[in-house]
């Protein structure tokens, strides 16, 4: 008698299981139809994600190779990563995305946190993800659907 409601029980479970497998791909095949239909919005091209824009300083050279002066809105000056201090970059994985190494751009054990917790509990962006909003998204919209669409596009 006891292993008939012990079946049972693992009967369960794995409908259960087999229901948020189908949902879950249900749930992909939607978000990629959507996307393919440009309900998003403009995505960035290959040529923009390779190539992003950048808010360089205006350099004024003089004829010796001395900087007269720059121009900006951002005083920004291009660096190569192997230019950047071990512990800057350490210091960066530590307090942005402790599990950068672990995942290959989005974090879900940390997205399904900030869903559970109505994102309350500190974010859930990736680096990764903090990149692509600060190159395509420029602002977080206050609006909430708003703000799902591009969260989705990051």
């Amino acid at each position: 008698m006891a292993e008939k409601s012990q079946k049972t029980g693992t009967s369960s479970i794995t409908k259960w299981i087999w229901r948020l497998f189908i949902g879950g791909l249900i749930f992909l095949f939607l978000i990629f139809f959507l996307a393919a239909m440009d309900v998003f919005g403009k995505l960035p091209t290959f040529e923009e994600l390779e190539n992003p824009e950048n808010n360089l300083a205006t350099e004024v050279i003089s004829i010796d190779g001395e900087t007269l002066g720059k121009y900006y809105r951002e005083n920004r000056t291009p660096v190569k990563y192997r230019e950047l201090p071990e512990n800057l970059i350490q210091a960066l994985i530590a307090t942005e995305d402790e599990r950068y190494f672990e995942h290959s751009g989005i974090d879900f054990r940390g997205t399904a946190r900030a869903a559970a917790k109505l994102g309350k509990d500190g974010g859930a962006s990736t680096i990764t993800q903090q990149l692509a909003k600060m190159l395509f998204t420029k602002k977080a919209s206050g609006n909430i659907a708003k703000r799902f669409i591009q969260k989705l596009k990051e």
